[in-house]
């Protein structure tokens, strides 16, 4: 195995923070994850997959386990319906269009989301009305001490809003190795009442949508509000959208009768992380080389060498004032390593 000494982590993450790894491995088959993991001489270990769903904020004084198994293939297939086995280290937005050149339908509103295949259940990830759950089927995770691999299904994920099983009870303790979906071959049903899609698509001039044009739509929208993490660093939405109860939103909407919302069920509505920043001023605003995003206030930013840890004092500014101004919690979705 090709274990590397003090490797810069800056390429590693989508917030290109600059710190540095003691020692690192790229690791391609589980057979040489299992390997690795039986490596007593490096009795920390920190697993890192695509890098965008995290904050560093300190050197990793570990071996670096970088998930980059890779492969894709058919477990069963119907006339209506087909399973798709992704491994770990499959790039998530070139899995997603992989899935369109087959026609398959079922993610398209999930393009362009940064990652890798192996850490979308663990977030449950989800855009433009659709999540992971919708089309997940099972897992198949190594278990860190044990080493077996076992497999989890929908239910055993016990997935919920941006969040799952991984996140919690079994959190740090297993590696996901890949991820089987069930896809539609026909009939695909789509969603495009969410967000901004409907008017991309009247933009586009497309009235009866197929997948690949919602596909399209979302790229569009994604690009246009959101910046490349090749250009300005940057973890993607770094906060949650906070649901509340029915209570606190009556008490919330009768003072601010403009703010949107979104009705989750009889008792809890979501308000838009991003509009509770932008009116809490910080939209745009700049503090050395950490930001908030000028077209999406949801989004921090690392302009140029900012630390994790001026990104998260930032983080925390942010949540004390949406605090004091509308009474509601912000709970990061980023994974932050302290």
């Amino acid at each position: 195995m090709n274990i590397q000494q003090n490797v810069s982590l800056k390429s590693y993450n989508t917030f290109g923070i600059g710190v540095n790894a003691s020692h690192f491995l790229k690791v391609e088959t589980v057979l040489q994850l299992q390997k690795a993991l039986q490596l007593s001489v490096y009795p920390e270990k920190f697993v890192l997959s695509g890098g965008s769903n995290m904050l560093l904020t300190k050197d990793i004084s570990a071996l670096v386990l970088q998930i980059a198994i890779k492969g894709i293939s058919i477990e069963k297939e119907t006339n209506e319906f087909v399973h798709i086995k992704a491994m770990a280290g499959e790039n998530w937005h070139n899995f997603v269009l992989w899935t369109l050149e087959q026609g398959y339908g079922g993610i398209e509103n999930l393009s362009l989301i940064p990652g890798c295949v192996g850490t979308s259940p663990i977030q449950n990830i989800g855009a433009y009305g659709v999540e992971l759950k919708d089309v997940f089927v099972a897992c198949e995770a190594m278990h860190r001490e044990t080493l077996e691999l076992v497999e989890f299904s929908k239910e055993e994920c016990n997935f919920g809003y941006r969040d799952s099983i991984f996140k919690n009870k079994v959190k740090n303790k297993y590696i996901i190795t890949s991820v089987t979906f069930q896809l539609t071959k026909t009939n695909h049903i789509t969603r495009t009442d969410y967000g901004a899609i409907e008017n991309q698509l009247m933009k586009m001039g497309i009235h009866n949508p197929t997948i690949n044009d919602i596909s399209e739509a979302v790229i569009a929208i994604r690009q246009e509000k959101l910046p490349d993490p090749a250009i300005i660093g940057n973890s993607g939405s770094f906060f949650k959208n906070p649901v509340i109860t029915k209570k606190k939103f009556d008490a919330f909407i009768k003072k601010f009768p403009k703010a949107p919302f979104y009705e989750v069920s009889e008792n809890e509505f979501k308000i838009p992380a991003g509009w509770l920043i932008e009116q809490a001023g910080f939209k745009g605003k700049r503090f050395g080389d950490a930001g908030v995003h000028t077209k999406q206030a949801l989004v921090l930013v690392n302009y140029a060498n900012a630390t994790g840890n001026e990104i998260l004092d930032l983080s925390e500014k942010i949540k004390t004032e949406v605090k004091a101004r509308f009474n509601i919690k912000l709970e990061t979705e980023v994974n932050i390593i302290r």
